[in-house]
C-alpha cells in the first residue's frame, strides 16, 4: 500500500557514505525537520542525470531558503551514491541515501519492478514533503514520465 499524505514516514535504515558507509535512520533524518524526500530510479541513468537531480542542485538553495532539507535517494549502493554525487556536483548539505535492498521503496510502497530493463526492484520517481516525519505533499510520476517530481513541481506544492 502505497504510502498517503499524513501518514508518518516508516523506521528504515538507509545507508550515506561519509569516512566509510554509515547508517542513517529515516528517523534521523526526517524528526524535528522539514525535508524534501525525492527518489530516481538509478543512479547514472538519463533522466536522473539529466534532469532529476540537476533540478534539486540548481534549486537547492530555493529549498534551503525556506527551511527545508532535500534528501536523493535510490536503489544504489553508497558508492554508486557518493559517485554520482561527485558526478552532478551535488552540495555537500543536500543528503544521498542509498536505498540499495529497496527497504523504503517498499516501506512506502513505492517501490517498481524494473527486470525488464535488467535493474530488478527499483523505487519509482517521485518526491515528498515531509514535516517532523508526516507527509504533508505526495508527487508520483506515472511511469516514463517526469513531471510532478522535478524540483520545480515539488517548489509549486508546497508553496511558500
Amino acid at each position: 500500500m502505497t504510502i498517503e499524505i499524513g501518514s508518518r514516514i516508516p523506521s528504515v535504515t538507509l545507508n550515506v557514505l561519509k569516512d566509510g558507509v554509515q547508517a542513517i535512520t529515516t528517523d534521523e533524518i526526517f524528526s524535528g525537520r522539514k525535508v524534501v524526500l525525492f527518489s530516481v530510479p538509478g543512479a547514472f541513468t538519463p533522466t536522473c542525470s539529466a534532469k532529476h537531480l540537476p533540478g534539486y542542485v540548481e534549486n537547492f538553495d530555493k529549498f534551503q531558503s525556506r527551511g527545508i532539507d532535500v534528501a536523493c535517494m535510490a536503489v544504489n549502493d553508497a558508492y554508486v551514491m557518493k559517485a554520482w554525487s561527485k558526478d552532478q556536483h551535488v552540495p555537500e548539505a543536500l543528503i544521498m541515501l542509498a536505498d540499495g535492498n529497496a527497504n523504503l521503496a517498499r516501506a512506502l510502497g513505492l517501490e517498481m519492478d524494473a527486470s525488464a530493463f535488467g535493474m530488478g526492484v527499483r523505487s519509482k520517481r517521485f518526491a515528498l514533503y515531509a514535516e517532523d516525519g508526516v507527509v504533508k505533499a505526495l508527487n508520483v510520476d506515472a511511469p516514463g514520465e517526469f513531471k510532478v517530481s522535478s524540483a520545480q513541481a515539488v517548489l509549486e506544492t508546497i508553496g511558500d
